[in-house]
């Protein structure tokens, strides 16, 4: 899904415009290292043990590489009629077109709304429905000029330790994607890992206040 150059200030409101940037540069995903790291994961610190101790992915990482807030509201819910009546439905986000150039503002702001749902679904709170994104996320796009009060990164970080311990519970086989967040943490923190030749520039290990 493209993004437009009209859609750009309603991320940057909602605090995700640094993800959205960063949506097109993703590096392939090296699942033998993740796995390894996922493997010495520990539930009951929510720490990773290794040789020299335990270590973690902080909401301070959080920010600085995916340039989300951290400050604010807890991104949650509650099941409503309208929830529990359509669950199980999730649109495809290959159904959304491109933005038209001459499209009215209004028309601007749904297709916002249809990108964001989107960013989420496929990059911080992916499942294994793949190319489908979930409508639990439709009361926050329908307040669009709130979700910068939100804290994102606090609940990316959230879902990707509860992925991690039921990989780590054996309640599942396979941890849902997307991993960039782990594997870029592991570039950042240990730079022996990175693949030779690997330019730090191309991974999304930037502070967003000096982009």
């Amino acid at each position: 899904m493209p993004l437009h150059d009209r859609v750009i200030p309603y991320l940057e409101r909602a605090g995700l415009y640094h993800l959205a940037r960063l949506n097109a540069h993703w590096f392939r995903l090296d699942e033998p290292l993740v796995s390894a790291f996922i493997e010495r994961w520990r539930p009951e610190t929510h720490t990773f043990h290794m040789p020299f101790g335990e270590c973690t992915i902080t909401l301070q990482d959080v920010a600085y590489q995916l340039g989300l807030p951290v400050d604010g509201h807890a991104v949650s819910g509650c099941m409503t009629d309208f929830h529990m009546h359509i669950e199980g439905t999730k649109p495809a986000w290959e159904w959304f077109e491109e933005l038209f150039v001459d499209a009215s503002e209004e028309t601007v702001r749904i297709y916002a709304r249809a990108y964001i749902m989107m960013l989420l679904s496929t990059q911080l709170f992916m499942d294994k429905s793949a190319n489908r994104v979930h409508l639990r996320w439709l009361p926050f796009v329908a307040r669009l000029d709130d979700m910068g009060n939100y804290s994102w990164g606090a609940a990316a970080l959230a879902w990707l330790y509860r992925c991690m311990c039921r990989v780590a519970n054996r309640n599942v086989t396979n941890l849902a994607r997307p991993l960039q967040l782990l594997q870029s943490w592991i570039f950042w923190r240990f730079p022996t890992l990175r693949p030779p030749g690997f330019p730090p520039s191309s991974f999304c290990v930037e502070c967003p206040e000096s982009s």
